[in-house]
């Protein structure tokens, strides 16, 4: 995907269909328009049959519960080699920040932190290097907990009990700038008032406070409501590692080739608009690149019944 598409994308413009292909793509997809009906039924029930995997979710999980507990047993052993939490941290002696975190505290207080400027500059550096939203799927403890949520909304819904609204995509970029502004001009950091990511990240490490009503609300909000509103159209934070990541090097790729467009990538993503390219006709070449929008969570590789999207390391080999 192109980086300009992909900017647009995360910022909330609707993705559109190619007015171009390459020779490779145009051949592919006219020999897929050949395939009957039926015959197109016979291979996805073919291929579900052989798929059944749970490798990166698994992995995903591990990780960003492991991340985590750090903080908490390093706090709770009196360890000291983690300090603080995901927002603002200190790991042996060095200084970790929240990119977002770093940006509204210095638009509060409206000058340049020489330990902010150290802090995020290794976190930038982290957070270029695996790519996309990865900070949201892999790291965040309120995706975690919105993931349950959505788990029962889900269940809810095929019940007929709950009903899935949205909002438009591009709330999440107006809102970014609100919160900027509001930093700007109140000089305090009102997002990190509200934001779950740092509450339920300090209730982990500190117990939890009267904060954690309003994290409880959201995701109550979110099961009974809009399943995974705060990711998809609230949190900056993902904003802020979309546009870090977007020429990362780690990346998930699609492949045409034996794409049967079945759509489970897309049911089980949660930021479907970036896996677009994966419905009939939408793929311009027959490698694309998912965009910046993407968590990287490797739920649609996980889903995908033919393989057709994996984990790729730019210039390395594929990861399995």
């Amino acid at each position: 995907m192109k980086l300009l598409d992909s900017f647009k994308l995360m910022l909330g413009a609707n993705p559109e269909r190619p007015k171009s292909y390459t020779p490779e793509a145009q051949a592919m997809h006219e020999a897929k328009r050949q395939v009957k009906g039926a015959e197109r039924a016979r291979q996805i029930k073919e291929a579900h049959a052989e798929k059944g995997s749970h490798k990166w979710r698994n992995i995903r999980w591990a990780t960003l519960i492991m991340v985590n507990m750090i903080f908490v047993l390093s706090f709770g052993f009196d360890v000291q080699l983690v300090e603080g939490s995901l927002t603002a941290s200190r790991v042996i002696g060095f200084h970790f920040a929240d990119l977002n975190s770093a940006i509204q505290v210095m638009l509060a207080f409206k000058t340049i932190l020489i330990n902010l400027v150290i802090g995020t500059t290794t976190v930038l550096f982290l957070w270029w290097l695996f790519g996309g939203r990865s900070f949201c799927s892999w790291t965040c403890p309120y995706h975690l907990l919105a993931e349950i949520a959505e788990k029962i909304h889900l269940a809810l819904a095929k019940r007929k009990m709950v009903v899935d609204y949205s909002l438009h995509r591009g709330t999440r970029t107006v809102l970014y700038v609100v919160f900027s502004v509001m930093a700007l001009v109140s000089g305090y950091t009102v997002y990190e008032a509200i934001s779950p990511t740092g509450i339920v990240s300090r209730a982990l490490i500190y117990g939890p406070g009267l904060a954690m009503v309003w994290v409880l609300g959201l995701l109550i909000y979110e099961i009974i409501f809009i399943r995974r509103m705060w990711c998809r159209y609230i949190c900056p934070i993902g904003l802020t590692y979309g546009f870090v990541g977007a020429v990362s090097p780690t990346r998930v790729v699609y492949n045409l080739e034996n794409c049967l467009h079945e759509g489970d990538c897309r049911k089980v993503c949660l930021v479907p608009h970036v896996l677009e390219c994966t419905k009939k006709t939408y793929a311009e070449d027959v490698n694309v690149a998912i965009g910046a929008d993407c968590t990287r969570c490797g739920l649609c590789i996980d889903a995908c019944p033919t393989g057709s999207l994996k984990f790729e390391v730019k210039g390395l080999s594929k990861l399995l």
